[in-house]
């Protein structure tokens, strides 16, 4: 094993005097940062691109632009709702360029409906036509013959019309409540009797399929959208009355949960109260059709109190997400080809096939599993299953962010229970979108005996630690997993995620010691090879920031290299700006949000951004330090933002083993090399995708080599 007393870097948790002089400060320019709402849409764009290019599968460009629109949605049930609550609360502060919200909402319009507008038409004129090329049809009811519009007819008489439910407006029948994300008909009817015209509202069923099946046709697979046949059926739905009109629309509503939290609150009531108000919030964008009239539009402007600023007129079909569906088509011809993850090297099979043994192979030497190249199942779900039956085992502490309810994870844990271990879960039911899921499966812990807690008052826990104790010889030793993705058996397999188990004392103590306070009262400052949020992980990269601006004025090797989600803390970003000043070399590996100017000289000028995406969603978090020939470097789960490290529990693991930097070396050799794809971030904010060399050939696929290269480790184990 690695000698422990080597690996502090430096960093001092007590030491609160780190500042950085007014004289350094002095020397950055006032407008140096990105506007991050205007990166995020930029973010979105980037998945466009994907969607737009004729070289990938056809039906993985569809699910791009599936995860284009519902990348959209949460943005204005989040962000743009924020915006509003702020400007309408009277606490509009300016934004992190100094601009009011007012004005960045207004930017945010214009781009959005640019990008929507743009959206819409990859949709008709490339991958629709694409998709019939390749023997896949979305058609209208217009172009139905007899045969298939009888078939329809019996199918929306049997499947769909006993669910539908039509709403009158009129004197008696007030404007209905239209639910967030729903997808509508507006309706304009005329009763025969009286000449009088009434309005109605259809809501799309969401629990059918959005897309309906056809027969097909000469080998062609044919789907009619579900707002197609509806419209076309109408007059079964208003016997007596004449349909004038009908027209989509659809509404996104404030979704965002606040929760005003105190110690004597119960949290689970006061975020189920909190659920059932998300579904009531104020609108904040309404999608419809470019063929509604104006007097419809008008209705529904007035009714729903909305302006004509949070209008997106487009063309057809609304909401696009419901290609999902069509994308899992099983067409292996149109998808990406399969990648089989592997189990890792580590933990494979002894020379009789039998179960490998975790925790022996932990003991040979910290693990580092890189998600989804190696396998889920077979290490971290392992991992905790094979803890779960051990006798010798005592104790598991696990933290939980996003997983399913059918986890076994959860199961794991529910196992360990009831065999009279020790369980402790701590679980984050405020993680956006998934609280209500996450008090279901809280509940069913707690059930089975698990300890349930759910973090410190006014923080989320987003950190990923596994702790096992278990007994050897008489002596207890902890087997620990921190990771940078969530216990997710799901999203393991889509999510690029590292994760490093040890049997390191010191990793040992370090999370038994992180656990105590979280499910106690505050958070212990002293880690050895942890840095955690939010009172030091901020200040420890900062420090190690700005040891390599003093290894390079010293003329000593000197290299910041860091993989984030989201880079947008001022602090860091400042730190950066004064390192690539002293001459650092700065890589910035980001997925999403960069409020970070690469380029800009007497600034930036060494600060190289990139932007990868692909097949899976690059969520690993990498801090590299050159450290004067001395790598440091960190994996974990905290992205450069003022929520991850003000307001979030995060953590850091220091990895030590030379391999495995080695092997997160050459990972960002690959990623930041002029000859792989990726986006190359200017000074003036555009991102330009790379994909093909001057030739015309397609550049590398970083993600296809990373499997290559964990397939060919695999291989050359087997040879031996």
């Amino acid at each position: 094993m690695i000698e422990q007393e080597v690996l502090d870097p430096g960093i001092d948790a007590d030491d609160d005097d780190f500042d950085v002089s007014e004289e350094a400060d002095a020397l950055l320019p006032e407008h140096r940062y990105l506007d991050r709402e205007v990166s995020w849409l930029s973010f979105n764009q980037r998945v466009l691109e994907l969607a737009e290019d004729p070289n990938l599968p056809v039906l993985e460009r569809a699910n791009f632009l599936a995860i284009f629109a519902s990348n959209l949605d949460e943005f204005f049930m989040v962000r743009v709702a924020g915006l509003k609550r702020r400007i309408v609360t009277g606490l509009a502060l300016p934004t992190n360029v100094g601009r009011s919200a007012a004005d960045v909402l207004s930017d945010i319009s214009a781009e959005a409906h640019r990008l929507q507008l743009r959206h819409a038409e990859a949709w008709t004129s490339a991958v629709k036509p694409a998709l019939a090329d390749a023997g896949i049809q979305v058609v209208a009811w217009d172009t139905l013959g007899e045969d298939d519009r009888e078939r329809m007819h019996d199918y929306f008489h049997s499947r769909v019309f006993p669910v539908l439910m039509p709403l009158a407006v009129d004197p008696a029948h007030p404007f209905p409540y239209i639910s967030g994300l729903s997808l509508n008909l507006a309706i304009r009817i005329r009763n025969a009797r009286t000449g009088r015209q009434e309005f109605a509202r259809l809501k799309v069923p969401p629990m059918l399929p959005r897309f309906v099946e056809l027969e097909p046709q000469d080998g062609v697979v044919r789907y009619l959208p579900l707002e197609d046949l509806i419209s076309n059926h109408l007059d079964d739905l208003f016997p007596g009355m004449e349909v004038l009109d009908h027209h989509a629309f659809r509404l996104t509503r404030n979704e965002d949960v606040v929760i005003e939290e105190d110690e004597t609150e119960n949290l689970i009531q006061a975020l189920e109260a909190e659920l059932l108000r998300r579904r009531f919030g104020p609108p904040i964008r309404l999608e419809i059709t470019d063929d509604m009239d104006e007097l419809t539009l008008d209705l529904l402007l007035k009714e729903l109190d909305i302006t004509a600023q949070e209008v997106y007129r487009l063309p057809g079909p609304l909401d696009l997400r419901g290609l999902f569906d069509l994308a899992r088509i099983d067409r292996p011809d149109l998808h990406y080809k399969p990648h089989l993850p592997t189990t890792p090297v580590a933990f494979q099979p002894g020379d009789n096939n039998e179960r490998a043994d975790i925790f022996a192979s932990i003991r040979k030497g910290d693990v580092l599993v890189h998600h989804p190249y190696e396998s889920f199942a077979t290490s971290v779900q392992a991992f905790l299953e094979q803890a779960a039956k051990d006798p010798h085992v005592l104790a598991i502490k696990q933290t939980l962010y996003r997983t399913s309810g059918d986890s076994p994870i959860v199961q794991a844990l529910i196992d360990a229970a009831e065999a009279g271990k020790q369980v402790l879960a701590l679980v984050e039911i405020k993680a956006r979108f998934d609280e209500a899921n996450n008090i279901l499966w809280a509940r069913k812990l707690e059930k089975a005996g698990v300890h349930v807690v759910y973090g410190l008052v006014g923080l989320k826990t987003h950190c990923k630690l596994a702790l096992v104790i278990r007994e050897e010889n008489g002596v207890l030793r902890s087997y620990s997993h921190v990771g940078t993705g969530n216990y997710n058996p799901k999203t393991s397999r889509i999510y690029e995620d590292f994760g490093l188990f040890t049997v390191d004392d010191q990793v040992g103590r370090d999370l038994t010691r992180l656990f105590n306070e979280l499910s106690g009262y505050a958070i212990e400052k002293k880690f050895k090879r942890l840095l955690v949020a939010p009172l030091h992980l901020r200040k420890g990269l900062l420090r190690l920031i700005d040891k390599e601006r003093h290894n390079a004025q010293e003329g000593k090797p000197a290299r910041v290299r860091i993989k984030v989600n989201s880079m947008v803390d001022e602090q860091i970003i400042d730190a950066l700006y004064r390192a690539s000043q002293a001459g650092v070399t700065v890589e910035v590996w980001v997925r999403g949000i960069c409020s970070l100017k690469p380029g800009v000289p007497g600034m930036s000028e060494n600060i190289t951004v990139r932007s990868i995406l692909g097949r899976y969603l690059e969520h690993s978090r990498i801090f590299a330090f050159e450290n004067d020939g001395d790598p440091h470097v960190y994996i974990g789960s905290a992205d450069m933002m003022h929520r991850n490290l003000d307001r979030r529990v995060e953590a850091l693991v220091r990895v030590v083993d030379p391999g495995h930097v080695k092997e997160l070396s050459s990972l960002f050799d690959l990623a930041m090399s002029d000859k792989t794809s990726s986006w190359h971030l200017g000074a003036d904010g555009e991102w330009v995708r790379h994909s093909t060399d001057a030739e015309g050939k397609l550049l590398v696929d970083m993600q296809d080599r990373s499997m290559s290269a964990v397939q060919r480790r695999r291989r050359a184990r087997a040879v031996r």
